[in-house]
């Protein structure tokens, strides 16, 4: 059995038509003998869609209650046990009622394309995922509704349903849309004359790019390599110079003159990197391409103009712009340059434009062979070689005569110390010279510029030749040494970057400080955006820098991916060290994935936690909540009883019943709540000074009498606290002691202070508790040993000491001499230095 095939009716906006032409195609199809069913099409109350359902086999829908509603939806059961040819379902973006089969009608649709039934549908453009913040920029209203683009894409066959502004809004007015109370409404928001413009220019837009990518399909497919020139797509050829800006805004007046026109500006790099572009003016060059409307593409070949004819026909391109050269006259012997080499293999399907510009016949700057590599003062000693060295060994030589073939080596040997010393120029100008003193003064005839004997031609030829051979020999030798000693270098930085990043060592802070001291920059930062209309925001920065608000605005940016890029400011770097500043930018998008991972992954530890409480919370409540309400219940019903005559001490126990079990039902729903803030992070303490006498006496009034002693002296110094979570800490540290106690040991309550620190001990003689479960015992939930269910839900310690650290405290269990437990709650002094209390300042986002 095959997949079914997917058709689908796009439209620009609601009502124009998109319903009643799948409804025509039905009837169509219908009268041609396919068995066509409506699985599910809304006719909102228009008349003339309603009137197109008379006729078509509707399939039943199922019924589902939600919020005190029933609705109605599609039943996919239903028409997969029907099994049609052919499905109608309307609305493909719809989101199903809770409780349905799938969360999307779309996913409903794959169900039943899945099972090999065609399915006819409809959407809307400001429907598709991709378009929201877009359709949200111009209408005002974000859809919640959305379809992925994908999903669309997929289908078999797309047509448009088109309707003129003009029209939709007559449509509209005449009652064919809304219904009359909604009508003007609608005209002065969402169907505004400029809305419904921009929306049908998306759905136009949107639908030609399909169609777009329906031609390059069926071209690959069928390897048609010859252009076809369905539309306008203009080429530039940029060399990175400045006369770049000028032949995008000509290409872009020209795609302006054709139907759909498209400009593509394409920078082609050679392979070794090594080129004469500037990296900042290509950035601008990419940036005046885009708010054009035309993309910027980056392709490396050795052969420029084979490479670029290869881009424009793969693109199918119907014409390309390129500058007039900027070469000088004498430097066309090298070749007849890339815009005459193009213009000659374009074929008759490739217009070529040359466009003049400021920068004609000034000359470009080649990539020479930088010296420098050598070092200044190697450079200078060669130059004083090569030209006083042969100076002076004429002089030497001039004293002793020791024949030709010896003056030659000699001279030779100069030429090769200035080679061995500053490279290839001044081993030719040793070179050079030396071969002149050797014709001048050791050649005969002597002191002329002749040579007589054709040997000593040769010897002269052969010693220039030599002393080239070396001076080439000892640059390029500098050349790989250099070239050996930065990538040497890269490979450190790249495995050290890779090391600290895998190991997770180093955060994205730390990592662009690494980037902006390795290349000696200002400031770094890390920008990225949602989409590519959104504005950019800051992920991370370093550096004193000048703010960065967009790439743009950076010596130098290298993107990441799509909506995200590495900005630096100080200076423009090389195309050399780009390759390295990629490694960067790539490693900084992994750190701030990384970062954020682990954000989602806190939340998700938090979220677990919270539903492991609410569980807990749920089995608790299944019985120590039951107990003192059955308690409560129990006691009124007897007090509401007719049958028996209760006497006053009777009534007076059941109120005293009732009175116990509310309380108790008070202090257990207190405590879940103080749970639940701890766990959402809600406490937020109210920290002042304060004495501790004026707080721990409020906290026993829940206790027996006579059970408790206190023992806070009035000296103590004043301790920094909510007075209000201290309270609860100091109560349910002492009501747990009491549980505890045994009867006639009464639990002892003291303060003492140390050093900047206050200690408040709750002293109990009860059974005490193992070192192992010490800490067990504060986890939510818990119970020590064979406390009976009603004793409490388990909360009263962990109530407890959630609140001292939301101050700033500790609560820790100790042995009590003698036997029991003692439990130690620690404060802070007031003045002293908050080294628990976290800070009440939200993180600062980073700025650019």
């Amino acid at each position: 059995m095959g997949r079914g095939r997917l058709r689908i009716y796009l439209g620009a906006a609601p009502g124009v038509g998109k319903t009643y032409a799948m409804l025509s195609e039905a009837h169509r199809r219908v009268e041609r003998g396919t068995d066509c069913v409506v699985a599910f099409v809304e006719h909102h109350d228009r008349p003339r869609t309603e009137v197109m359902l008379h006729g078509l086999e509707q399939t039943p829908r199922k019924e589902l209650e939600y919020r005190g509603g029933v609705f109605t939806e599609m039943d996919v059961d239903s028409v997969l046990t029907r099994r049609p040819q052919v499905a109608l379902v309307d609305e493909l973006a719809h989101t199903n009622i809770p409780g349905s089969r799938n969360a999307k009608r779309w996913q409903d649709v794959e169900e039943l394309l899945a099972a090999g039934i065609d399915v006819i549908s409809t959407v809307n453009i400001q429907h598709l995922e991709s378009l929201g913040d877009v359709v949200e920029s111009i209408t005002g209203v974000r859809q919640q509704e959305t379809v992925p683009d994908e999903v669309v894409r997929r289908a078999d066959q797309i047509e448009l349903v088109d309707m003129s502004p003009q029209a939709l809004r007559r449509r509209m007015a005449h009652g064919n849309i809304y219904q009359p109370d909604k009508v003007d409404a609608a005209l002065s928001n969402y169907f505004r004359p400029g809305n419904l413009t921009a929306l049908r220019e998306l759905a136009l837009l949107w639908v030609a790019d399909r169609v777009d990518a329906y031609l390059q399909q069926y071209r690959s497919e069928h390897r048609v390599s010859k252009i076809w020139g369905s539309r306008e797509r203009i080429v530039v050829g940029l060399t990175g110079g400045p006369e770049g800006r000028t032949l995008i805004r000509r290409a872009a007046r020209l795609a302006e003159k054709g139907a759909g026109g498209e400009v593509l500006a394409v920078h082609i790099a050679r392979s070794d990197g090594l080129t004469s572009s500037s990296p900042k003016e290509l950035a601008v060059q990419r940036t005046l391409v885009e708010d054009l409307g035309g993309t910027f593409h980056h392709v490396v070949g050795d052969d420029i103009p084979a490479a670029l004819l290869d881009f424009a026909r793969g693109v199918n391109a119907t014409q390309i712009v390129l500058g007039s050269s900027r070469r000088k006259t004498w430097q066309y012997v090298f070749g007849p340059g890339v815009g005459a080499t193009v213009a000659r293999e374009s074929g008759t399907d490739l217009d070529v434009h040359i466009v003049t510009h400021d920068e004609v016949a000034k000359g470009r700057g080649l990539p020479v062979a930088r010296g420098a590599r050598l070092g200044r003062a190697r450079i200078i000693w060669g130059w004083l070689v090569g030209v006083s060295g042969p100076a002076i060994m004429a002089f030497l030589l001039s004293l002793v005569d020791i024949g030709l073939a010896n003056d030659m080596l000699l001279f030779l040997t100069v030429t090769v110390a200035a080679a061995l010393l500053g490279g290839l120029f001044p081993a030719l100008a040793s070179a050079a010279v030396g071969s002149l003193l050797l014709n001048y003064f050791y050649t005969p005839p002597l002191h002329h510029w002749r040579i007589a004997d054709p040997e000593n031609i040769v010897a002269l030829a052969i010693f220039v030749a030599v002393g080239v051979s070396v001076a080439s020999v000892v640059d390029l030798a500098a050349r790989r040494t250099h070239q050996a000693a930065r990538l040497r270098a890269e490979s450190e930085i790249l495995s050290f970057l890779a090391g600290n990043v895998l190991r997770g060592e180093t955060g994205l802070e730390e990592l662009l400080e690494r980037v902006r001291e390795t290349f000696g920059m200002e400031s770094a930062a890390l920008l990225e955006r949602e989409s590519g209309v959104a504005p950019w925001t800051c992920a991370g920065r370093v550096g004193p820098g000048r703010a960065v608000l967009r790439p743009e605005d950076a010596d130098v940016d290298t993107p990441v991916g799509d909506h995200m890029a590495l900005a630096l400011t100080g200076r423009v770097l090389p195309a050399e060290d780009r390759r390295v500043l990629a490694a960067f930018a790539a490693q900084a998008a992994v750190v701030l994935d990384r970062r954020r991972l682990k954000e989602e992954a806190d939340q998700a530890r938090t979220l677990a936690e919270g539903n492991r409480i609410r569980t807990a919370l749920l089995a608790a409540v299944s019985h120590d909540l039951r107990t003192p309400l059955a308690g409560i219940k129990a006691a009124v019903s007897s007090l509401r009883s007719d049958d028996v005559a209760w006497s006053q001490e009777d009534q007076a126990e059941l109120l005293e019943g009732i009175e116990e079990g509310a309380d108790r039902l008070d202090h257990l729903v207190g405590n879940l709540l103080d749970m639940s803030r701890l766990h959402t992070g809600t406490v937020t303490p109210l920290i002042r000074e304060i004495d501790l006498d004026e707080v721990v006496p409020m906290a026993l009034g829940g206790v027996p009498e006579n059970s408790v002693e206190l023992d806070v002296p009035e000296t103590l110094p004043m301790v920094a606290v909510d007075p209000g979570l201290l309270e609860r800490s100091v109560a349910n540290l002492v009501e747990n002691a009491v549980k505890y106690s045994p009867p006639g040991d009464p639990v002892l309550v003291s303060a003492s202070a140390l050093a900047d620190r206050v200690e408040v001990r709750v002293v109990d003689r009860g059974p005490g508790v193992p070192d192992d479960a010490k800490e067990r015992i504060f986890a939510p939930f818990q119970r020590y040993g064979d406390a009976p269910r009603g004793a409490g839900v388990g909360l009263g310690l962990a109530v407890a000491r959630g609140f001292a650290e939301a101050m700033g405290g500790t609560l820790d269990a100790e042995d009590t001499p003698g036997g029991g437990l003692t439990m130690v709650l620690t404060l802070r002094a007031a003045g002293s230095r908050p080294e628990f209390l976290p800070s009440a300042e939200p993180e600062r986002q980073a700025s650019c």
